[in-house]
């Protein structure tokens, strides 16, 4: 870059070194570098000669100029987002090859930045609320509430975020293609990480996923990291007989068996028998909040393919949004989550006891119209309008987990 600057401005030199210029640039005896004549012999040659000369050098400006621009484009060409700044420090007397180094602060930033936008972080919180209200399933009195209990929490919650991190990284390493068309805002479609940077991180995230769940020593534990690292690992992988979200039955099966019955069932079971040391009972709570959750994990499975038909269809995913279309599909989400809350509904009017009773019901009443009031509002033609509607899907998925402890 250095010797092309200087090549390109070897011929503006070359024109100031002659001896000609160096006269005719060189002001007349008797004349101010302002231009006001003190005294002059021959005035009118030597006016002549003196103008000429400013011209001259207003023209050597001028051609100076030109060729940075000339360079300033070139670079803009070649890298767009740096360019602006390196024609800035060319103008300011810097090299054009030198770049002001971003402060440590930005840096930190961005990577937070970009580690956050991997990570899915609208599963991550799903994850962790679900593994915090399923454990309060298991607590029957106020004594529960030990230290042993909230590190036995920490515990799952912990190994469950690694391995929830080595799933949805795992999807988009397979879907750096299809992601370049529906979510080109990740950071491995956007090109912020590289593969080999995906590839280190779903890795390191399994290893101690499955390295924390062997030092914890609960059976529940392991085996729902186990378990979600197959089926996580079948869903997204391009192996043959493998790739299973290709196929919108089997998609389906793997997100319910995640979300509804390993969550529910496991993280009990590790509370229950590994915690408290208590025999594996399934009490009604339990039940109720693995077959909601079935529906809401259905919902899920089916909803998150919507917004993403355009990918789909290029690359061959039939999912059941591209097999029936956006608009049945939508509602038939709707339909079912509708018909979870009226379930819910039957199972808090018939409990026993009053104050779960009430929130029970009112809780799910207003979850319910909620639903039924956005729904109504929908423009299914935008993907904006979806994917937002997507998010206040996981809104809702949230919202449950904060009424499943409080059914009795």
């Amino acid at each position: 870059m250095e010797s092309l600057l200087i090549g390109s401005f070897q011929k503006p030199s070359l024109l100031l070194s002659s001896p000609i210029t160096a006269e005719l640039c060189s002001p007349p005896i008797g004349v101010r570098a302002g231009g006001q004549v003190l005294k002059c012999k021959g005035s009118s040659n030597t006016g002549r000669i003196y103008a000429l000369s400013m011209n001259l050098q207003v023209e050597r400006r001028n051609l100076l100029q030109l060729h940075v621009k000339s360079i300033g484009e070139r670079i803009v060409t070649c890298n767009p987002k740096r360019g602006s700044r390196q024609i800035a420090n060319s103008a300011s007397g810097h090299s054009l090859e030198s770049e002001p180094a971003k402060s440590p602060w930005r840096s930190v930033q961005h990577a937070f930045d970009a580690f956050y936008r991997f990570s899915r972080p609208h599963t991550v919180i799903g994850t962790a609320l679900s593994i915090i209200s399923v454990s309060l399933l298991a607590v029957q009195k106020l004594s529960d509430f030990s230290p042993l209990f909230f590190t036995g929490v920490l515990e799952a919650i912990v190994a469950a975020l690694l391995m929830n991190i080595y799933i949805v990284g795992l999807n988009q390493l397979s879907d750096i293609e299809i992601d370049k068309v529906n979510k080109p805002y990740l950071p491995l479609a956007s090109g912020e990480y590289s593969v080999t940077t995906g590839v280190a991180i779903v890795s390191s995230f399994a290893i101690l996923s499955f390295w924390l769940g062997y030092v914890v020593g609960s059976w529940p534990l392991f085996w729902a990291l186990s378990v979600s690292f197959l089926l996580g690992t079948a869903y997204s992988v391009n192996l043959p007989l493998l790739r299973w979200k290709r196929f919108a039955v089997i998609a389906a099966m793997c997100i319910l068996s995640v979300r509804a019955v390993i969550v529910q069932i496991a993280f009990y079971l590790h509370i229950q028998t590994y915690v408290f040391r208590r025999p594996a009972v399934f009490t009604k709570p339990v039940i109720f909040a693995t077959a909601f959750m079935s529906f809401f994990s259905v919902v899920i499975a089916l909803f998150k393919d919507i917004p993403d038909i355009a990918g789909d269809k290029i690359y061959g995913i039939q999912s059941f949004s591209v097999r029936l279309g956006q608009e049945r599909v939508f509602w038939i989400c709707i339909s079912l989550l509708e018909m979870a809350y009226a379930v819910a509904l039957l199972v808090g009017a018939t409990t026993s006891c009053i104050w779960s009773k009430w929130i029970t019901v009112i809780g799910h009443t207003l979850l319910g119209l909620l639903l039924w009031d956005r729904a109504k509002s929908i423009d299914l033609k935008s993907k904006a309008s979806i994917t937002s509607f997507y998010m206040f899907i996981w809104k809702l998925f949230y919202a449950e987990y904060l009424l499943i402890p409080l059914v009795r």
